[in-house]
């Protein structure tokens, strides 16, 4: 399957017709926070629940995902590979996606969630990204380049929420 241009309102969209629980995260979270710092992939954290990596499978199917890693054959996600920590990192019909067990600390999809908020994409399009401060505190945490470049824009962001 040709890739598109990177298209995440229907990565969305796919994943939530599944019925995936799963939490933005990354460039995009940031994206939806308010920074113009441009992205080209999506980053998620997957409840591990079997029923969910499941559902998961079956929305990654329907995105034509395959493991970029695997250059010699297109290695197709199973749900019994998901069941871990580890970082899935894909490509899809509309983009790269990475599917992320944990981040930060060994977060993870349960320890993740009290830290969320919903964003409306559109009427009953409905999907949980980060809340601020913990993208800020899992920035910090993680202490890639990429990431230190991103912090002082987020905290910037975030000092602007404060004063209104």
């Amino acid at each position: 399957m040709p890739e598109k241009r990177f298209d995440f309102e229907a990565i969305v969209k796919i994943l939530l017709r599944n019925n995936v629980d799963f939490i933005v995260v990354g460039g995009i979270c940031a994206a939806l926070h308010g920074s113009d710092t441009p992205t080209q992939d999506m980053d998620i954290v997957q409840s591990r629940d079997p029923d969910n990596l499941k559902r998961l499978e079956n929305a990654l199917s329907e995105l034509g995902a395959y493991y970029r890693e695997h250059t010699n054959k297109r290695l197709i996600p199973k749900a019994e590979r998901m069941t871990t920590g580890g970082h899935h990192l894909l490509n899809t019909a509309f983009g790269p996606v990475d599917v992320l067990g944990a981040i930060a600390n060994q977060r993870d999809y349960p320890a993740l969630l009290p830290h969320t908020i919903e964003i409306e994409l559109e009427e009953d399009v409905r999907f949980r990204t980060l809340d601020l401060s913990t993208l800020i505190l899992t920035k910090q945490e993680t202490g890639r380049e990429k990431d230190r470049r991103m912090l002082p824009i987020l905290l910037r962001i975030q000092e602007e929420i404060e004063r209104r």
